[in-house]
């Protein structure tokens, strides 16, 4: 009797894990892959950099049911600026789309802040010459569309981002001059 109730009990555990991992939030590696440097399109063209500045095609899979609307966002920890380096924030992008293709077209409703260069929209890598710098691409499931509109700074914007994630996930890749 005791071997068909531990029987049981690991049957509805795997069948639950495996439920879980339906809607576990992953980014998929499209034109970005971990730990790998980031290819010349996605380099920021100024500061010094000679990039194309192109927003890399980003892909996602297994939104959990709840979420309401999804954030991508693109920062640089290792800025040499006491608070890293923001290169593209997205918020309010519609639950039914699972990918932006390259150069950042953004579908209707989503919003796209300044990045820390001063403009909208993404900015490419152009860390400081003989430096790695890792550059996190992180897609975000929100359980609320964000009451924010393009005028409000990056850090606000993250505050909410992780006061309203349900669930994310994120690729580093890297880029050195």
């Amino acid at each position: 009797m005791l071997k068909k109730c531990l029987s049981t009990i690991a049957v509805v555990v795997i069948l639950s894990l495996n439920h879980a991992n339906a809607d576990t939030l992953r980014l998929k590696e499209s034109s970005i892959a971990e730990g790998q440097k980031l290819s010349n399109k996605h380099v920021f063209l100024g500061f010094g950099c000679k990039g194309d500045n192109l927003a890399p095609k980003i892909s996602w899979s297994g939104v959990p049911k709840e979420t309401k609307s999804l954030a991508i966002t693109v920062y640089d920890p290792d800025a040499p600026t006491g608070s890293g380096w923001w290169h593209w924030f997205v918020f309010n992008i519609p639950t039914e789309v699972n990918q932006i293709s390259e150069g950042g077209m953004l579908p209707k409703g989503a919003v796209t802040l300044k990045n820390d260069y001063g403009t909208k929209g993404f900015g490419g890598a152009c860390p400081p010459a003989g430096e790695v710098h890792r550059y996190q691409f992180t897609i975000h499931a929100l359980d609320t569309r964000l009451e924010l509109d393009s005028s409000v700074s990056n850090a606000l914007a993250g505050f909410m981002v992780k006061a309203h994630s349900i669930d994310s996930d994120t690729i580093t890749a890297i880029y050195y001059r």
